[in-house]
């Protein structure tokens, strides 16, 4: 994409929802980290209903050590990879009091330090509890920035390095959240809606879907050439 087009591409999703949010429920920058945490290979609907319950028991740091491995195994398992995921979290929350005093750090090298958080996750921390214009590269991102031509890359690192060189400043801070939510429900992996994107103009993917034809009239033959 060009630059003009990539700032209309974005334009248009910033007009479309001015300040988009995660979809992961949480009540404080611990528990935004946890609910990112237990995110990997499963959906935000399925994180949100477990950590309803473990964040009513365990919502601090403190807390969940006191809860253990097996309580926290107990109130997660229904969500994938929940036993590695409860040994990680126990680990986490002991280095977060031994060494941040309870408290979630703002730097990447400190949360990629603990058990479980990776780039993705760090990333997600310091774009919405820091306020840092960083890209964590999902599936759904990856999707889009390859799809749409906006960051093609074949890593998760490579489209991340594209977004941050190719995204407008002024769109910097939302855009991980934007693409995310767009590759979610709109350039979805299966099924894409390209007749209701509102960026389909601008996207270079060859296989994007024509828009189905008025009401009462034929859709237009496959060419044979």
């Amino acid at each position: 994409m060009k630059v003009a087009e990539r700032a209309e591409f974005f334009r248009r999703l910033a007009e479309l929802d001015p300040s988009p949010k995660t979809e992961l429920e949480y009540g404080s920058t611990f528990q935004l980290l946890v609910a990112v945490l237990l995110s990997a290979q499963a959906t935000d609907v399925g994180v949100n209903k477990a950590t309803r319950h473990l964040f009513a028991a365990a919502p601090t740091p403190q807390a969940m050590l006191a809860l253990g491995e097996d309580g926290v195994r107990r109130l997660i398992a229904s969500i994938g990879l929940y036993q590695t995921k409860a040994r990680n979290l126990i680990r986490t929350c002991a280095l977060l009091v031994e060494r941040h005093g309870g408290e979630v750090p703002g730097d990447r090298e400190a949360l990629e330090a603990l058990p479980g958080v990776g780039r993705k996750t760090a990333n997600v921390v310091l774009n919405v509890a820091f306020g840092q214009p960083t890209m964590a590269v999902d599936t759904h991102i990856f999707r889009v920035g390859n799809r749409t031509g906006l960051a093609p890359g074949k890593t998760p690192l490579a489209v991340e390095q594209g977004l941050l060189r190719r995204v407008p400043p002024a769109y910097r801070q939302h855009a991980h959240h934007w693409l995310i939510l767009h590759g979610r429900y709109t350039c979805r992996a299966r099924q894409p809606r390209c007749h209701a994107c509102p960026v389909a103009d601008l996207c270079r993917w060859p296989r994007r879907l024509r828009p189905p034809p008025p009401a009462g009239e034929a859709p237009p033959e496959a060419s044979s050439g």
